[in-house]
């Protein structure tokens, strides 16, 4: 069954609340002398805060919208008859969180049959909201956002989560094309490109709740968002969002290194 548009918005508006809500249950933990972190079966760490800010998008979700699917990172799958799907990450960025830094986000993406159709990037402890809905625009805190209009590699800015992901002639290649590398990774970097701070965000290694808002966001806000072999996907393990112009330069830099 397939969901139209979000025409009045409805739709985005309800997403926006959705991960602020989120947003508000992981500040409560946030720089918590009570938080401890776990590790999941793959090593990447888990805090009580995560598990808590899911269960809460779930719980009203499924008073809300008990026929949508969900897709969440820490309580997995469950299956829907609307023709729509949530996309759940109650905190993207759960080393920054559990260091006291910032720059962690809640995010929520919503898909129909047709793709991509509402994404959302909250950043709690900096108040900061970047969201888009299919043929509605792009947000940041309610002023439009849109990306950067630079053309040139050299003195743009190119964010990360971590640049031990990346291959060394990947990083080698990006180092001598003189951009401007940083590590406002996670979330944080696809807003900042969304909203024109930064030109290229790259993810080596991410999952679908990791990226299922970032498609609609990067081409609401005129950007544009693959995995890094160049698949308009967010299931390819891997992400790339930038202005647009620069893609292409971008994948090629990071092909360098990449088998």
């Amino acid at each position: 069954m397939s969901t139209p548009p979000d025409p009045d918005g409805s739709l985005l508006d309800y997403a926006v609340d959705l991960a602020r809500a989120a947003g508000e249950v992981t500040l409560d933990w946030f720089r918590s002398s009570r938080l401890s972190v776990d590790r999941k079966r793959d090593g990447t760490p888990v805090t009580q805060a995560d598990r808590e800010a899911e269960a809460a998008m779930r719980e009203r979700l499924g008073h809300d919208r008990p026929e949508d699917a969900i897709v969440g990172e820490e309580h997995g799958e469950s299956e829907g008859t609307s023709g729509l799907t949530w996309y759940l990450d109650p905190i993207d960025g759960t080393k920054a969180f559990t260091h006291g830094v910032p720059l962690y986000t809640n995010l929520v993406g919503v898909w129909d049959a047709e793709g991509p159709l509402v994404g959302v990037v909250n950043i709690p402890a900096l108040e900061e909201t970047v969201y888009a809905g299919r043929g509605l625009g792009c947000w940041c805190n309610g002023v439009s956002a849109h990306v950067s209009d630079r053309v040139t590699v050299e003195g743009s800015y190119l964010t990360t989560s971590g640049f031990d992901y990346w291959p060394p002639a990947s990083l080698m290649a990006a180092y001598e094309s003189n951009m401007q590398m940083r590590t406002w990774g996670d979330g944080y970097g696809y807003a900042l490109v969304a909203t024109g701070r930064v030109e290229a965000m790259l993810d080596p290694i991410a999952a679908a709740w990791d990226l299922a808002p970032m498609p609609v966001i990067m081409s609401e806000a005129g950007g544009r968002f693959t995995d890094t072999a160049g698949a308009a996907t967010i299931t390819g393990g891997s992400g790339l969002a930038t202005n647009g112009r620069l893609h292409d330069a971008v994948l090629a830099l990071y092909g360098v290194g990449v088998l």
